[in-house]
């Protein structure tokens, strides 16, 4: 199996300027190759835009072009030509309908401030030095050391790709190595239902909660002062750019503690429950309410769905993912009995059939639960990614985007804000 191992450089002025360099010479092969490739197209002629065929054109013409292109690895050009055929790749098959999800636009030019410095390595002598745990090997660019041990990290496993970005000032490598499938551990419990919120990040069907920490919530006046003072600068500048790095650390900082959160989260799903249900949200929906659009950004609902699919493979856990039209907030989990209406302010779920009172959100993650056996949600989408027409006398027949602010009195709360301990619950 295939794992993404990062860490954060340490490269020395020279190191630092090297990078630059095949980041910027990346950058110019791959807006060249673009500009090549429209050129063709204006033309008339029928363009080749494989990577196979950038690369022929690139060594016929480089020494032309570009008479400085040997200071750098060939791995820097390399990335831009496999960059720009998966671009063109992906805008060809979305026009065509063979790509599933939003249409992907013709690709742009790449903007050295705008854009995010990268290049990457796949062949050649790269990766760990043997005997020195905290330095990479990088062709052209030397032994750059790493801010933590990363033999430790990777272990025995083959490194077959590293990645090498800047982000916020930072320059990290990201190694894609190849190791065998661990054995799968034996989980404690049974089946859980997780419906996802705002106010409450994840309410399990056991009744243990995961507050929304809200990271950007609470970084918003540190980043207003941040913008403020580089809307003060002359663009351009020295102090403009440091006043930009600024805004953008502060940025990744709110991301990385994100992250880091959700981590907790699905490490602890997929290591205690053996079937995990959660719904097919329809996020994107979501955010195109200007009221809560932040809100549901700050959740990061998508990247705990993706963490859960692949940690679920380490784990032996099954993830179900809930049909959306399903109304699991209206449905009573005591008797089944469906609400015609549900007004958002209603947080106490009142059954009139059988006389249940139980959380809004509780409730609606013990329907989850018992739906795990429904049509996955790939069952619900039409060949864009999108909603097919569903039946109007059905229940819910509109998009869900009930995951509103809410308030849970029931059940138990899981605390995600220990910095790096061991998440405990505690009753309320």
């Amino acid at each position: 199996m295939l794992e993404a191992v990062k860490v954060a450089l340490d490269p020395t002025p020279r190191q630092e300027r090297l990078l630059e360099g095949h980041a910027g010479a990346a950058r110019f092969a791959y807006n060249l190759m673009l500009s090549h490739v429209q050129s063709q197209l204006a033309r008339g002629e029928k363009a080749d835009w494989s990577m196979y065929a950038q690369r022929r054109w690139w060594n016929e013409w480089k020494s032309e072009i570009a008479p400085w292109w040997g200071e750098y690895s060939k791995e820097a050009y390399n990335t831009a030509f496999e960059s720009l055929s998966a671009a063109l790749r992906n805008f060809f098959d979305a026009k065509t309908g063979r790509r599933k999800g939003r249409r992907m636009g013709w690709p742009k030019y790449r903007s050295k401030r705008r854009g995010t410095p990268r290049f990457a390595y796949t062949t050649g002598s790269f990766g760990l030095i043997e005997g020195d745990p905290k330095r990479l090997k990088l062709p052209r660019v030397g032994h750059v050391h790493c801010m933590e041990d990363i033999a430790r990290r990777v272990g025995d496993a083959k490194v077959v790709r590293m990645s090498v970005s800047k982000r916020a000032g930072r320059w990290y490598a990201s190694l894609t190595v190849e190791r065998d499938a661990p054995t799968v551990p034996v989980t404690p419990k049974g089946g859980v239902g997780v419906d996802l919120g705002v106010k409450t990040l994840a309410t399990l069907s056991d009744g243990t909660m995961a507050p929304n920490p809200r990271h950007m919530n609470n970084s918003l006046r540190r980043l207003a002062h941040a913008q403020r003072t580089l809307s003060r600068r002359e663009q351009g500048s020295k102090r403009w750019q440091k006043a930009e790095t600024r805004v953008r650390r502060i940025y990744a900082h709110v991301a990385a503690q994100r992250r880091d959160g959700l981590h907790k989260l699905t490490d602890m799903l997929t290591r205690t429950y053996r079937d995990i249900s959660i719904e097919d949200l329809n996020v994107a929906g979501m955010v195109t309410n200007h009221r809560l659009a932040r809100a549901v950004s700050d959740c990061g609902f998508a990247e705990l769905r993706r963490q859960l699919v692949y940690k679920s493979a380490r784990t032996g856990a099954a993830i179900h993912i809930i049909d959306r039209w399903y109304p699991s907030s209206k449905t009573c989990s005591n008797c089944g009995t469906v609400k015609a209406k549900l007004s958002l302010n209603e947080r106490t779920y009142c059954c009139d059939a059988c006389g249940l009172r139980i959380d809004r959100d509780l409730n609606a993650a013990i329907n989850i639960e018992k739906q795990h056996v429904a049509p996955s949600a790939e069952e619900t989408l039409n060949a864009r990614g999108g909603d097919i027409r569903h039946d109007r006398h059905a229940p819910a027949a509109q998009t869900p985007m009930n995951r509103e602010p809410s308030s849970q009195n029931n059940g138990m709360r899981l605390r995600a804000d220990l910095g790096n301990g061991v998440m405990q619950t505690t009753a309320n």
